[in-house]
């Protein structure tokens, strides 16, 4: 396994992150505690989170099934880097969500409690809060780092302002600022491009693309079709509106002997911002196949086959609209 920086900072991670959502609503407790395990086997140490996976309100399911899995010792907890998030809603009184100094504390303590930790390696802001302002959740988090229960910061779902506006807020406060950012990226949905990967490389921060398969669109679905597997009515709609690219995608991925999903997050391996791909096993074999995309050498004609079929935005802003 291949392990680099995350952002500017002297973190190691490995070059997948395993996602976890999924443990609870879609896998048992079990599978995923066999999961993680065979995911630091392979070394896969970094594991994404957030309070409201689970999606029991206020319950923080999915972390409580990583805290126990912590709990079993043997050096797990040691060697993962945890990263978690806040803003969702963890209750139904004012102040159980968003990004306010309260809620940070609280939310915090919460993840906590659940991981059976006593600190969080990354906290990731999981939206943007347009009515708090910058130096109040710098405040909040530079008090959490000085208590020694977080290390670093990271956002999520930021345009290319906010990433600048946070470091910048930062900077004057003579605070580290982000070091990572969580953004959907994917072959179909190359928004960030124009301005949330170049501030993110200009300011170090570490890019770690959520949903790399397009939600099971690039893992290879009408090949799955075909077999009579089924899929999402939100997957179903996402093929009908780009039915034409994804048979080109395939077809090609065939030409090259490897799997559409591989392929995929291969290709995300290849793009210059971007730190670790998330990947969000339902299964043991599914973690399993995804490892193979580490072994996947895309050339430049591969990767100038791949624009063609699925076109970005034609570059960062503006020469991407403008001259």
């Amino acid at each position: 396994m291949e392990h680099t920086h995350l952002g500017r900072s002297g973190l190691l991670v490995s070059r997948l992150c395993l996602g976890t959502m999924n443990f609870g609503p879609e896998t048992s407790e079990g599978d995923s505690h066999a999961i993680m395990d065979r995911a630091l086997e392979e070394g896969v140490n970094f594991f994404d989170s957030a309070n409201v996976y689970g999606w029991r309100k206020g319950e923080g399911v999915t972390e409580q099934i990583v805290g126990r899995w912590f709990a079993k010792g043997g050096g797990r907890r040691e060697k993962v880097v945890i990263a978690t998030k806040v803003y969702g809603s963890m209750g139904d009184w004012p102040n159980f969500n968003k990004l306010s100094a309260l809620n940070i504390r609280r939310a915090c303590e919460g993840s906590l409690r659940r991981l059976q930790t006593d600190h969080i390696d990354l906290y990731q802001m999981h939206h943007v809060d347009r009515a708090t302002p910058w130096e109040e959740v710098w405040q909040a988090m530079d008090v959490l780092v000085q208590q020694g229960k977080v290390l670093y910061v990271g956002s999520s779902n930021f345009a290319g302002w906010h990433v600048v506006q946070a470091n910048e807020v930062a900077r004057a406060r003579h605070s580290f600022g982000l070091v990572s950012e969580q953004s959907l990226y994917n072959l179909a949905a190359r928004t960030v491009e124009l301005e949330v990967l170049p501030a993110c490389r200009a300011y170090g921060v570490g890019v770690i693309p959520w949903s790399p398969l397009a939600g099971g669109m690039l893992g290879g679905i009408l090949r799955k079709a075909r077999e009579g597997r089924s899929a999402s009515d939100q997957v179903r709609q996402r093929l009908e509106r780009h039915h034409a690219p994804v048979e080109e995608y395939e077809a090609f991925c065939a030409e090259l002997g490897e799997r559409p999903a591989d392929v995929a997050l291969a290709w995300l391996l290849h793009q210059p911002a971007v730190t670790a791909p998330i990947v969000g096993p339902r299964t043991l074999e599914q973690l399993e196949q995804s490892l193979r995309a580490l072994e996947v050498t895309l050339d430049d004609k591969a990767l100038d086959r791949l624009d063609r079929i699925w076109p970005g935005p034609g570059g960062p802003a503006p020469e991407a609209y403008a001259w």
